[in-house]
């Protein structure tokens, strides 16, 4: 098992939504970038939805998401692992990131969602318990964009995707 840490949360002034991962993947890791494997759906999908170019350099890229008023972080803080797979992440190392402090800093969040089903999962058991009434009040499970969810087609992805999104985007 190796001992991975996420990353911080991208955030910008004025945040309307939470998108979470689970854990981000070795290439992310490496790559000190969210969604960094070049197979993952979330920056195509998502730069469809906000209408910016999946292939901008990371730093345009995460300005286009914070200026739509969405934020992006991690369920888990730590967690050990093999490789990438969520399935590989020992349940008995998992620490979550501080919600309470995350929500109470950016009180504005009206919608959490969840890239995949174990981000949806681990935010249910692991945060939500110790949130109570401080949680947003609108968390939406999100077909993930990861590689290894290749079961579903990238259009009913980004449809689904599209759904949770516009509702809760700031103006371009």
């Amino acid at each position: 098992m190796v001992s991975v840490r996420s990353f911080p949360p991208v955030v910008g002034p004025a945040p309307r939504m939470l998108v979470l991962g689970s854990m981000p993947g070795m290439a992310s890791l490496r790559a000190q970038r969210y969604y960094a494997h070049p197979q993952n759906a979330f920056w195509p999908i998502v730069g469809a939805v906000l209408g910016f170019d999946p292939g901008l350099d990371y730093a345009a890229r995460l300005a286009a998401l914070t200026a739509r008023g969405v934020a992006l972080w991690d369920v888990l803080r730590s967690c050990e692992r093999h490789g990438s797979l969520d399935s590989a992440i020992a349940a008995a190392s998992m620490r979550t990131n501080d919600f309470a402090g995350f929500f109470a800093a950016h009180p504005g969040i009206r919608a959490v969602l969840c890239n995949g089903g174990t981000a949806w999962r681990l935010f249910q058991r692991l945060v939500l318990p110790e949130l109570g009434a401080g949680a947003p009040p609108t968390c939406v499970p999100l077909p993930s964009t990861s590689p290894a969810h290749a079961g579903m087609p990238r259009t009913q992805k980004l449809a689904a995707w599209r759904r949770a999104l516009e509702p809760h985007l700031m103006p371009a």
